[in-house]
């Protein structure tokens, strides 16, 4: 029986160890390691869904503590287990784990990969941020139109009780607050509820697949709406992939994206409006390179903006994604192209503002610059991205997320949204894709 440690954030370490360990007694996974998110160390992965061979559940540590715990549990080998990581840093890990004396593992599709007994189209991205949630937006509004009815189930952010959150539903705003959702949890889900589609999400993707496929609303097509870079949990009839040429290079430099990218049917080059020419001649010469039998299709981020009055000549606070600026490393969204396109007459940098845990954000990643990412992973972060956005002289604040902020944040100052959606430039497109995958 080998000894395992499974190196993750809250999402793919549960999943693998669902699919492949939790009922193989071959293997005893002796802990999970934690990452990129917050407050998530220290807990257990509970026995209720740790199965039969685990029924003290399985501890959760900090990532820092690898090296130590490899020796300390005799672990044999460690599993990579999430996502939007560039090799170097990958590598790094693996010297670590091969250092301590265990071998260093990744688990591929085959062995994580769940069928469904319904149609499933999956969109996924080679980073965070590349607009991928956008492309999910637009893939079921074009399944609307021929009256399918689409169940979307959205790629794991479980950072609560882990046991309660086994198997979610969220089918309106209402459930968004039964659930006690973070700020990027809503992120996700509102987008769809407002749309008129049911999404799900949990722990358990096994669970949650056959609970989506009997959703008392009626299934036609399950939508898997990826998270970071991540490759599917489901097996996929059509996979799409959203590529970002403002991170020209990114789509073969970055773990699993590389992966996300070779398995794509479709290569949307989004953001096309925003990009650097030469930049987006870079993807498509690495989506050739990769993967030359995907169907192409470039695309626009447009945006939209709710009163540009508060943004033309005033000295504006930007909020962005929080996700998108951390570890997707972006430092430009559509709060600074609405900002720059509307004449701004400047861009206040908050970080000298941040207060709590929003400055240790700022301590952790400091190359975000001169955006506000909207952080809120628990109520804590919350009350500090309301106390910084106060802190912050500014004259209006430019809110550039996927939902409105007023309805979760307080913000006493002029504000305006900013929404941005995907639309296809020319020929291939979304519509011909959908239209193809229907009538098959």
């Amino acid at each position: 029986m080998r000894k395992v440690i499974i190196i993750g954030a809250a999402g793919r370490d549960f999943h693998n160890f669902n699919t492949y360990y939790r009922d193989n007694d071959a293997y005893r996974v002796v802990a999970f390691t934690a990452a990129q998110i917050p407050d998530i160390a220290d807990r257990k992965y509970p026995a209720s869904l740790a199965g039969k061979l685990y029924p003290e559940g399985i501890p959760i540590y900090a990532q820092d503590e690898l090296a130590d715990l490899i020796k300390k549990l005799d672990a044999d080998e460690c599993v990579f287990a999430y996502s939007d990581i560039s090799y170097d840093t990958v590598m790094g890990i693996s010297a670590i784990v091969n250092a301590a004396g265990a071998d260093f593992k990744l688990l591929g599709y085959k062995n994580t990969m769940i069928k469904s007994t319904k149609p499933v189209i999956a969109v996924g991205a080679v980073r965070t941020g590349c607009g991928k949630s956008q492309t999910s937006r637009r893939v079921v509004e074009l399944l609307m139109e021929y009256g399918k009815k689409v169940i979307a189930i959205r790629h794991p952010m479980p950072y609560g009780d882990l046991e309660a959150q086994k198997v979610q539903r969220f089918a309106t705003i209402a459930d968004l607050e039964k659930h006690g959702c973070t700020l990027e949890e809503m992120e996700e889900y509102e987008p769809h509820i407002a749309r008129g589609n049911v999404i799900y999400a949990g722990v358990d993707y096994e669970a949650i697949l056959r609970a989506a496929e009997s959703d008392p609303d009626g299934c036609d097509i399950i939508l898997w709406d990826g998270g970071n870079n991540d490759f599917p949990f489901y097996k996929s009839d059509l996979t799409i992939t959203v590529v970002d040429p403002h991170r020209p290079g990114h789509e073969l430099r970055y773990y699993p994206g590389e992966v996300t990218l070779r398995i794509a049917d479709v290569a949307v080059i989004n953001k096309i409006d925003s990009a650097d020419f030469e930049n987006i001649q870079t993807v498509r010469a690495n989506i050739q390179k990769v993967n030359p039998s995907a169907t192409v299709i470039e695309a626009a981020s447009t945006i939209t903006v709710a009163d540009p009055s508060l943004i033309r000549g005033k000295r504006v606070l930007v909020i962005e994604d929080g996700p998108t600026l951390t570890h997707g490393e972006m430092k430009i969204g559509a709060g600074i192209v609405a900002a720059r396109r509307f004449g701004a007459a400047e861009i206040v940098d908050p970080r000298k503002y941040a207060v709590g845990k929003l400055a240790e954000t700022f301590k952790i990643y400091p190359n975000i610059g001169n955006l506000l990412p909207a952080m809120g992973y628990g109520k804590e972060q919350m009350a500090d991205l309301a106390a910084t956005i106060d802190a912050t002289p500014c004259d209006a604040v430019i809110i550039a997320t996927p939902i409105d902020l007023n309805r979760v944040v307080k913000i006493s100052k002029p504000n305006t949204r900013v929404d941005y959606a995907l639309q296809e430039i020319g020929q291939p497109n979304l519509e011909e894709v959908i239209k193809d995958f229907v009538n098959k």
